[in-house]
């Protein structure tokens, strides 16, 4: 069943332009509308959606992390952005390197309606971008979940029912996700696509998945 799209503040020259385009393809005005949407649709759904979650331990080896993820995004032309407390090492850095702050002051991690606060964080992210794919650094769930890992999780989750277009990274220190014990840590790997591991200046990738008990008698 077809539905009526109302198409606001298009000017005359436009709307002439698009006439004159629509008489001599003879096609109706519609027609082209459609066709514009239904490539905005499949370009959108091209873009990748990503939230991935990195652990680390050290904050100078995540620094040494977080420039050469300056280096690639930039070759590949990527909105950059973060958002965290100031005094971390890595805002600090991703400021001097010219990423975007979507951070909303004033920020605490205890304040009042935190998941909304992050909402609007994202909101500001993406309207910032205009458009273009976002690579994003989140510090601020890695800050909450010093105090609670829980509500860090229950954020997350959140998140998941709407991501922004691109690449969003959670990096966690180990002590925050060892603190909170395996079920808490379980839970934080299920609300990301992929769990990297910081070790030194080497990344590696965590595959976790449920097992049955057998599986501890096989070769």
């Amino acid at each position: 069943m077809t539905k009526k799209i109302l198409v606001r503040e298009v000017d005359e020259q436009i709307h002439a332009q698009l006439g004159e385009i629509a008489d001599e393809m003879g096609v109706s005005l519609n027609s082209i509308v459609k066709d514009a949407l239904d490539k905005w649709i499949k370009q959108r759904s091209q873009i990748p959606h990503k939230h991935d979650l990195i652990i680390y331990d050290d904050e100078k080896n995540l620094l040494n992390l977080l420039r050469s993820m300056d280096r690639f995004s930039r070759e590949d032309n990527w909105f950059r952005s973060f958002c965290g407390p100031s005094s971390h090492s890595a805002t600090k850095l991703l400021t001097k390197l010219g990423w975007f702050d979507g951070t909303i002051n004033p920020y605490q991690s205890n304040q009042k309606d935190i998941e909304a606060y992050c909402g609007n964080v994202m909101k500001r992210v993406e309207k910032e971008s205009k458009g273009v794919s976002v690579c994003c650094m989140d510090f601020i769930l890695g800050d909450i979940g010093q105090n609670s890992l829980k509500q860090a999780i229950t954020i997350e989750a959140g998140y998941n029912k709407n991501r922004i277009p691109g690449l969003m990274f959670c990096p966690y220190q180990t002590k925050t996700l060892l603190d909170a014990g395996i079920e808490h840590m379980m839970d934080l790997f299920i609300e990301h696509d992929q769990i990297f591991v910081l070790k030194g200046d080497e990344l590696h990738k965590l595959h976790v998945t449920k097992e049955n008990i057998h599986k501890l008698f096989m070769n």
